[in-house]
């Protein structure tokens, strides 16, 4: 019992931390479907295999979202007809950078690793989401995206030129259908897959040594495969794993492997995976990943090597980050993502239920028919 509260316990405390940035994605997601034009939208992000992903990867850079706010926003992307290339793209470089997270590296690290992170993560972006359009089947292409009026459906967005749509409605009324947008369609789509992976990522939390990641870390490919392992699966956004970076390189850390950490922490943890696996496929997921673990172990080497012909030091001076969420936020923003995942999960819980039921309904009347005694079926239980 002990375990599995520690598991819960851990579970709440990334539930915590993260529902203020996914609160501020879902907005964010919202005002993307509202103020958006679908139609650009699927110009730019969703035609070409090379420059739709150069653009979802330059969008992604400056944006402030962590991994978890990240994931509705790119969800409403890829509905408005964002090709998948442009939607990985785009999931790997607004985690990995932001403005934020780029004044707190230049506060707590240095100018070299405040340049190498958002350049580590555009190249990272563009080779994910290169190889995710090279290798996609000719199927699995967006089709013609929804141009309908997403305030109120007024119009299907064809019969009625975009001069004259512009005019029906008020910027409070888009305001306010983006934030039902967000808080319904949108968190109906990623309620089961984030609490999943919450569960997931508490689960590893609990079972990874806490002194796993400040191991064997003194330079080399082995000290930044370690990093890897243990950033890939933690939960932590951008800004967060900043002044870790910092911590770490003060106890002698290579400042290529504190890099191998603020690329892989922000954007490859559980949860993050878990969404993306139900809104991608399993593909997107292991183009995604694989990329990411090649792509900062390849840009750890090159800042290593850089720190090195240049003769600096990497040690930065140790610092309390500059933002810092308040606890009351916190637990109000988990309290409303409680609330609003409670009808999303009953619905798929009763789905799940049903088709569970409705197999052995027909398995049973199938063995009726025959009048024969069936095969033994192993019991799997509920999944």
């Amino acid at each position: 019992m002990t375990f599995v509260a520690d598991v819960f316990t851990e579970a709440f405390r990334l539930l915590l931390v993260s529902s203020p940035y996914m609160i501020f994605g879902l907005v964010v997601s919202g005002f993307l479907r509202v103020f958006l034009n679908p139609d650009a939208v699927a110009r730019h992000l969703g035609r070409g295999r090379f420059v739709s992903v150069l653009k979802a990867s330059l969008l992604g850079v400056p944006m402030p979202l962590c991994s978890c706010g990240v994931l509705p926003a790119a969800v409403s992307l890829r509905k408005q007809g964002a090709n998948r290339g442009a939607t990985t793209a785009f999931l790997i470089s607004t985690p990995e950078s932001g403005v934020d997270s780029m004044a707190i590296t230049y506060a707590l690290l240095d100018p070299i690793m405040t340049v190498a992170r958002p350049v580590a993560a555009l190249f990272t972006a563009l080779a994910a989401g290169i190889a995710e359009n090279l290798l996609e089947k000719e199927h699995d292409r967006p089709l013609k995206p929804d141009l309908t009026c997403p305030v109120d459906a007024c119009c299907d967005g064809e019969s009625c030129s975009p001069k004259a749509h512009a005019r029906h409605h008020t910027f409070i009324e888009k305001v306010r259908a983006g934030l039902a947008f967000s808080f319904t369609e949108v968190w109906e789509d990623l309620a089961a897959w984030f609490l999943f992976g919450l569960l997931l990522a508490g689960l590893i939390s609990v079972i990874v040594p806490q002194d796993l990641i400040i191991r064997y870390l003194g330079g080399g490919v082995g000290s930044m495969l370690v990093m890897l392992a243990a950033g890939i699966p933690i939960y932590i956004c951008a800004t967060a794993s900043t002044p870790i970076a910092a911590a770490l390189i003060l106890k002698g850390v290579s400042p290529g492997a504190a890099l191998v950490f603020l690329l892989a922490g922000p954007a490859t943890n559980i949860t993050s995976l878990t969404v993306l696996f139900g809104v991608l496929g399993k593909r997107a997921t292991a183009i995604y990943l694989s990329t990411i673990s090649v792509m900062a172990v390849i840009f750890g080497l090159v800042v290593d090597r850089v720190y090195a012909s240049l003769d600096l030091s990497a040690a930065a001076l140790a610092g309390r980050t500059a933002e810092a969420m308040p606890v009351w936020v916190e637990w109000a923003c988990a309290i409303v993502l409680i609330i609003l995942s409670i009808g999303p999960v009953y619905a798929k819980l009763r789905v799940k239920m049903s088709s569970i039921a409705f197999r052995l309904r027909k398995r049973d009347a199938g063995t009726m028919d025959e009048g024969a005694t069936p095969p033994p079926v192993p019991c799997k239980g509920p999944t």
